[in-house]
């Protein structure tokens, strides 16, 4: 692969190796520990795009930190893009440091604010990494998360929120973002938070989506049901396209429960729909859609749209506002 291909982040072309490097250490004022993110990228090609990866809240000890979701960062680097991954204060790796520090358990505000710490220091970032000096468009910033990472990009992205403690609606909008991915993110409160985890974490029902006008993909596994927080069933995780104004796109993949196929990791044992087709499907869909919200005039998103959404055996469905 060329060093113009890298640069244009095209998910359709050959992939290149992928450099991976971690942890870059920040030290940030008043965070109980240090920030640390892991930074994947190609090998060639410069002006490169990059996608901020927040991490969710699964079981498993590493997964939700800068060590997981490889599946979706391999892919995405070896394309093009170069993804930074956050570990967050929720991270069960940190649980033993921050159980008692301000904004647990949930540091809603605080995993938003990463982000925000990472894009302001991105040239150091940048200049950590052997190899990568140079390279970044930092003009180019686009976001993803999974699950509770799909929250905390909802904010990012513009959705608002009441805070529990105070009744205020906060906003956390990063205007250098410029596009970002929801990957079975949560969905409505108020009346539609009837399950027995919507208690445990109201904060999940404080967010507006009516405010989060950035260009927005929506995944949602149409088998992703999220009884512990609701009686709505899949369409839940549709929410943040249903309520949100454009531009938003919401892709619907047949047969996907909460882990989309297995994007936190290869072989995870709590992925309970494992399907590595589905994953590279949405991984080159997820790159398809942040490479033409990046690069306006790119024909990749439609391309990649009609190869893998219709046909005999489509992966899903996709619908756009």
């Amino acid at each position: 692969m060329s060093t113009s291909t890298a640069t244009s982040a095209d998910p359709t072309e050959t992939p290149v190796p992928v450099l991976s490097f971690g942890p870059v250490v920040l030290s940030v004022p008043g965070r109980p520990v240090d920030l640390q993110v892991r930074v994947s990228a190609p090998a060639t090609g410069t002006n490169l795009p990059v996608i901020l990866l927040s991490h969710g809240h699964g079981p498993s000890n590493n997964l939700s930190s800068l060590n997981g979701y490889a599946p979706l960062a391999n892919f995405w680097a070896a394309h093009g893009f170069v993804v930074v991954q956050p570990t967050h204060l929720t991270s069960r790796t940190l649980s033993h440091l921050v159980a008692d520090a301000p904004g647990a358990p949930f540091f809603w505000r605080s995993r938003a604010e990463d982000m925000t710490h990472i894009l302001d220091r991105l040239d150091v970032i940048e200049n950590a990494v052997p190899q990568l000096a140079g390279r970044i468009d930092h003009a180019k910033i686009a976001l993803a998360g999974h699950s509770l990472g799909g929250f905390t990009a909802a904010l990012l992205l513009g959705a608002g929120l009441a805070d529990p403690d105070t009744g205020n609606v906060v906003h956390l909008v990063e205007p250098r973002i410029k596009a970002g991915v929801l990957l079975a993110a949560p969905g409505r409160g108020g009346d539609a938070l009837n399950g027995p985890m919507g208690q445990e974490w109201p904060i999940i029902g404080a967010v507006d989506f009516s405010t989060m006008t950035a260009p927005t993909l929506v995944v949602a596994g149409d088998k992703d049901d999220p009884r512990h927080f609701t009686d709505m069933g899949p369409d839940w995780h549709a929410d943040p396209y249903t309520l949100a104004p454009g531009p938003k796109t919401l892709l619907t993949l047949f047969g996907a429960e909460h882990g989309l196929g297995g994007i936190a990791g290869y072989d995870a044992a709590e992925t309970t729909d494992e399907n590595p087709e589905r994953v590279a499907a949405l991984a080159g869909l997820t790159a398809a859609f942040l490479h033409s919200q990046l690069h306006p005039g790119s024909s990749v998103w439609q391309t990649t749209c009609e190869a893998l959404t219709t046909g005999a055996d489509p992966v899903g469905r996709v619908d756009a506002k």
